[in-house]
């Protein structure tokens, strides 16, 4: 979490519960381990690394061998939250969709990525933090699902260069065709799709940003902080336009600081 979410782990280490950190980082954990797993070599090694990691998971869970430590601390934390197997589940299910996507072909695309993939992927560790009443919790995985999609939006817009080497450009192929970019190399046609991207991205930053009133006040901090850092990722990335052609972005670390800063001082009140 340290390498690939500095940010985010601060977060999580200065702001919420002690007893649930631990959780946390075994969900996030898994899926790290997952999407490594999955995400090299050719789409029938990836399909076959995704079916051999499933079989691993589930005998993890039956009460099998376990011996990941990835695998160890997953089941033990879904001993502890039961509601963490059933997402787990439902994101290897929806690993099938991220071992065999090459583009996104438009937002109606993209919208069938984030429930089948993204979102399940998210909720491994939102679960942790959801409320208890069921009317919240139906408002709770709304925000969730508008948080998810805005970083799924810019996290194709980050990693572009990497992804346009892979060959699986994640920006939707209708909005680059509308905009005649070439995702190669810095434009002004590169730049309005950007714009256009961060635009939508940016709508359902803002329409999630109420999650923090649905979860237990213990968790409020850390949510919001959780929400303040994915809008200081899509400033950068707004910041960058067409250069990210080049080169990814990501969250000014002073500002991340300041943010965190706030929260622990409010959490320390609260």
């Amino acid at each position: 979490m340290r390498r690939f979410a500095t940010a985010e782990y601060a977060a999580a280490r200065l702001l919420l519960p002690a007893a649930l950190l631990p959780h946390v980082v075994a969900a996030v954990a898994f899926m790290h381990e997952t999407d490594d797993r999955i995400d090299r070599g050719t789409p029938g090694e990836r399909a076959a690394a995704l079916v051999e990691w499933d079989g691993l998971v589930r005998k993890a869970f039956a009460g099998g061998d376990a011996g990941l430590p990835v695998l160890r601390c997953l089941v033990r934390t879904a001993g502890r939250h039961p509601d963490v197997r059933a997402h787990a589940e439902e994101f290897l299910r929806g690993c099938a969709r991220e071992v065999e996507w090459r583009t996104i072909a438009d937002d109606e695309e993209l919208e069938r990525y984030v429930r089948e993939y993204s979102l399940p992927a998210l909720m491994l560790t939102a679960c942790l933090l959801a409320p208890g009443e069921a009317s919240e919790r139906e408002a709770f995985t709304d925000g969730c699902h508008r948080l998810i999609r805005a970083m799924q939006r810019f996290d194709f817009l980050e990693d572009l260069p990497e992804d346009v080497r892979a060959g699986r450009p994640g920006v939707p192929a209708d909005a680059v065709a509308r905009h005649g970019a070439d995702l190669t190399r810095p434009s002004a046609a590169l730049g309005r799709l950007v714009e256009e991207q961060v635009g939508r991205a940016a709508a359902d930053l803002t329409a999630a940003g109420p999650l923090a009133d649905v979860v237990d006040p213990v968790h409020r901090p850390f949510v919001r902080a959780l929400v303040g850092v994915q809008r200081l990722r899509l400033d950068a990335v707004r910041r960058a336009g067409p250069a990210l052609a080049a080169r990814t972005s990501g969250p000014s670390a002073p500002a991340a600081g300041a943010l965190l800063l706030r929260e622990a001082v409010a959490r320390g009140r609260g």
